[in-house]
């Protein structure tokens, strides 16, 4: 199995930062407003006040409460918030049905997910974004749909990226022994936690990547590089 890490990996950093992230904090409050009442908008209003509360009660200067003042005050920061990462993905849901979004992929990974496929190697996503938000970046790609190349999407619901435990939830999650898993990413500390698990790694370099240290893991600039 290759399971793929999104940012700097199969999809530009500056896609994400430049045009998902600004795209979200215009469009969220008028989300909350017309959407506050449905079940899934509460649900997830709810986990992000439970999280506000454990942020007061742990000493953060947190704003006082409103769901856009927290949800801002988590964006300023880049927390992986999980009730963050939910809100963000149905907003962006909202941007790729209508048409206004539409997400980047590095011209390797097409070829590259066709090529596993024939092969047949089954291919996962792992993102601190939420699954909902992974699934339609794939679906509303500029390579068009790629969402029937993967088989698995993994968000912080299963643990975070640089906690070795996370990954070994994977491999149990997929019914495969962690050396039968090619992790790769953009970010050293994410690969140490996955070889540390025992899963084979591989260090995504892009141009627009920060620099990583050299912590010996195999270094590929496209995807097809990775038999």
């Amino acid at each position: 199995m290759i399971l793929l890490d999104i940012e700097g990996t199969t999809t530009p950093i500056a896609f994400v930062t430049e045009t998902l992230f600004p795209y979200a904090r215009i469009h969220l409050p008028l989300y909350l407003e017309q959407q506050g009442d449905t079940p899934g908008c509460r649900t997830a209003v709810a986990r992000l006040h439970a999280e506000y509360e454990a942020d007061r009660a742990g000493g953060a200067p947190v704003p006082d409460w409103s769901p856009r003042a927290y949800l801002e005050w988590l964006m300023d920061r880049d927390r992986k918030s999980p009730a963050l990462k939910e809100l963000q993905g149905r907003v962006w849901e909202e941007g790729y049905r209508n048409g206004t979004l539409v997400s980047q992929v590095y011209d390797d990974v097409p070829a590259a997910l066709s090529r596993w496929r024939s092969a047949g190697v089954p291919v996962g996503i792992y993102s601190s974004g939420s699954v909902r938000a992974q699934q339609w970046l794939f679906r509303r790609s500029t390579a068009g749909d790629l969402t029937p190349f993967l088989s698995w999407y993994f968000d912080t619901a299963v643990g975070g990226k640089r906690d070795t435990a996370s990954y070994a939830r994977i491999a149990g999650d997929v019914n495969l022994a962690p050396a039968e898993i090619l992790f790769v990413s953009d970010v050293a500390a994410e690969l140490d936690a996955a070889r540390e698990a025992g899963l084979r790694t591989a260090l995504s370099v892009r141009t627009g990547n920060p620099p990583q240290p050299d912590s010996g893991h195999q270094v590929v600039r496209s995807l097809l590089e990775l038999d």
